[in-house]
C-alpha cells in the first residue's frame, strides 16, 4: 500500500526519497525490519495474552529428556509469524502483483488450517486435532489454486529466447549476430531443472511418450506435481517442528535462498547472465521473502531453546506451504530436495520408521525400529544429545545445502 502512496506523492509533489519505494532493494529492506519489530515486540504481548487465555502445549510422554518440563508453555504462536508476513507484505509489496497474492493466499489459507487444528488441540481437549483427511483436502486444495492460477494467469508468464526468421538472421551475420534471437514472453510448462547443462524441464510433454495426443493433457500433469509439493513440504515442516528452534531456524534459511532466487529470476540482466529462466513480475516475491525471514528469526527471539512459545501448526504448516508456493512460483521447485533437504530427510526418517515397523511385525509378529524414534531429530535426543546441540546442527546442515542450491545456479 505504501508503494502506490509514495509512487503518487513522488509524481504530484517530487518529494525527496519518494522514488526510493520505487527500488524492490528498498522495500526488502523496510518489509525485514518491520518484520522484525512486529514479530519482537508484539511477539511478547500475544504470548502474554495466550498465557492468560491457557492456550498451553499439551506434551505426550515419550521419555524425551527435558520434554515434560515443556507442558502448557504457550502455542499457536504461529499468529505471530503470520502477523509478521501479512503486515510488511500488505505495506511495502505491489498487491495488484499475481505473484504476491498468491502468497497472501496461501499464508492466510495454511494459517487457517494450522490454526484450527490448534484450536481442537487446546480448546476442545483432542490430542490428534483435525482429522489428517481434512489436512490433506487443505493442502490439495491450495495447491489446485495454485497450479490452475499459473496455468492460465496472463500475467504468469516466462521469457524464451526464439530464434528469429531465416531472412532476419542472414542479415543479422553481417551486423550485429545477437539479433539473430528475440525474447517473447509466452505462457508456458518449463521449469529449471539442477545441475543439468540446458536446464529445462517441460512438464507438458511427461506424458508424450505416450503418444503426442497426451500432450493435452498437461494441465493434469502439472497440478499433480503442485499437490505433490504442497503436501510434502507442509508436512515435511510440521514434522520438523518438534524441537525449540528447530523449524524456525531452518526456515529463516531457506527463506534467505528463496529471495536470492526469487531476486536473479525477477531480473532480467542477472537471469540472462545465469541462464536460467526470466520471469517477469517475480521480483515482488523478493519483498515476501523479506517479511517471512524477518518473521521467521523474530519468532526465533522467542523461540529458541528454552522455547517460551511454540508455533503450533497455525506456523508450522503456514511455513511449509510458503516454501512450497514459492519455490513452484520462481520455477525452482525441483531444487527443493536439496534447499529443504532438512524436511525432507525429517519425512523420510518417519515413512521408513513406520513401513520398517508395519513390515518386520507382519513378516516377524514383532514391530522393529530403524531409529529410536522418529522424526530424526527425537532419535539424536534418545541417543543423549542435548535438543540445543541438535538444533545447531540441523542448522548447519541447511545452510550447507542453502549454499549448494545457490551453486547450482552455475554448476551443470
Amino acid at each position: 500500500m505504501l508503494y502506490y502512496l509514495f509512487a503518487w506523492l513522488d509524481k504530484q509533489y517530487d518529494i525527496p526519497g519518494a522514488g526510493l519505494f520505487q527500488f524492490i532493494s528498498f522495500r526488502t529492506s523496510m518489509a525485514v525490519i518491520l518484520s522484525l519489530l512486529l514479530t519482537t515486540v508484539y511477539g511478547a504481548r500475544l504470548i502474554r495474552i495466550l498465557r492468560a487465555k491457557q492456550v498451553g502445549e499439551s506434551v505426550r510422554n515419550l521419555g524425551l529428556e527435558g520434554q515434560m518440563q515443556k507442558q502448557g508453555t504457550p502455542t499457536m504462536g504461529g499468529l505471530i509469524i503470520l502477523l509478521g508476513i501479512l503486515v510488511p507484505t500488505l505495506l511495502f509489496a505491489r498487491i495488484d502483483n499475481i505473484y504476491i497474492i498468491l502468497m497472501l493466499i496461501t499464508t492466510v489459507w495454511m494459517g487457517a488450517i494450522g490454526f484450527l487444528d490448534d484450536y481442537i488441540k487446546v480448546f476442545k481437549k483432542d490430542k490428534e486435532g483435525l482429522a489428517g483427511r481434512f489436512k490433506i483436502m487443505g493442502q490439495v486444495g491450495l495447491a489446485l489454486i495454485i497450479g490452475w492460477t499459473m496455468y492460465f494467469h496472463p500475467d504468469i508468464v516466462v521469457r524464451e529466447r526464439i530464434a528469429a526468421p531465416a531472412a532476419v538472421q542472414a542479415s543479422a551475420d553481417a551486423v550485429n549476430p545477437s539479433s539473430k534471437y528475440y525474447y517473447q514472453d509466452v505462457k508456458s510448462t518449463l521449469t529449471n531443472v539442477p545441475f543439468y547443462k540446458d536446464n529445462e524441464f517441460d512438464y507438458a510433454k511427461v506424458l508424450t511418450v505416450f503418444g503426442a495426443e497426451y500432450g493435452k493433457y498437461s494441465l493434469v500433469v502439472f497440478l499433480l506435481f503442485v499437490v505433490v509439493i504442497v503436501t510434502a513440504v507442509s508436512n515435511g515442516a510440521n514434522l520438523t517442528d518438534g524441537i525449540d528452534g528447530l523449524a524456525t531456524g531452518t526456515s529463516a534459511i531457506i527463506g534467505i535462498t528463496l529471495a536470492i532466487l526469487a531476486y536473479v529470476s525477477g531480473n532480467a540482466i542477472f537471469a540472462d547472465y545465469l541462464n536460467i529462466m526470466y520471469i517477469p513480475f517475480s521480483g515482488e516475491l523478493v519483498i515476501f521473502a523479506g517479511a517471512f525471514v524477518g518473521a521467521c528469526v523474530g519468532f526465533l527471539w522467542y523461540n529458541s531453546y528454552p522455547a517460551q512459545v511454540f508455533m503450533g501448526d497455525t506456523g508450522s504448516l503456514a511455513i511449509g506451504g510458503i516454501i512450497a508456493a514459492f519455490a513452484i512460483m520462481i520455477r525452482k521447485e525441483l531444487l527443493i530436495p536439496v534447499l529443504c533437504g532438512v524436511f525432507l530427510i525429517e519425512n523420510l526418517s518417519v515413512i521408513l520408521q513406520v513401513s520398517y515397523f508395519k513390515y518386520t511385525k507382519r513378516k516377524f509378529g514383532e514391530g522393529r525400529r530403524i531409529f529410536l524414534m522418529s522424526p530424526l531429530h527425537h532419535h539424536y535426543q534418545k541417543k543423549g544429545y542435548h535438543e540445543a546441540k541438535i538444533v545447531t546442527r540441523f542448522w548447519i546442515v541447511g545452510i550447507i545445502l542453502a549454499i549448494l542450491t545457490i551453486v547450482t545456479l552455475k554448476l551443470r
